[in-house]
């Protein structure tokens, strides 16, 4: 079994996380690209989503995760039992995500369903895999 390290070291983000409703069972945030969702095993990839969120709330959990490069909402619960109530709602698809991108450019369709590979698969260098198709992945132009 070969062992796969990851080297990627996040240059500094400047960026604020931005709040964006609060109760006490929750936070919503803004989380601006260029920025970690968790810490990574290099302690040089401290900064983070929640590295800077326990600061401010103790004990809080990230529900999900976006992707460094990736701008937008993310759900932190603010203690043990909540993060398993939402984390089940994700599991189970019960939430319903929208991603919104900027094209330069122009499509061959106004709408199409996606069907590109999503996620690096680490067992094959610079290879990528596919979800299972269990969720509609659909694109659609809303302006020119």
């Amino acid at each position: 079994m070969s062992t796969i390290i990851d080297t990627f070291v996040a240059p500094p983000c400047r960026e604020q996380i931005t709040l964006l409703y609060q109760d006490e069972h929750l936070v919503l945030i803004n989380k601006p690209a260029g920025l970690l969702s968790l810490s990574g095993k290099d302690p040089r990839n401290l900064d983070s989503v929640h590295h800077r969120l326990v600061q401010r709330y103790p004990g809080c959990t990230l529900v999900h995760r976006l992707d460094f490069g990736t701008s937008g909402l993310m759900v932190i619960a603010r203690n043990k039992g909540i993060n398993a109530l939402l984390c089940q709602q994700f599991s189970q698809r019960t939430v319903d995500k929208v991603y919104t991108a900027l094209l330069c450019g122009h499509l061959a369709e106004d709408e199409g369903i996606v069907e590109a590979a999503i996620a690096k698969d680490p067992a094959v260098s610079r290879a990528w895999r596919s979800a299972p198709a269990t969720a509609n992945r659909r694109v659609r132009a809303i302006g020119s």
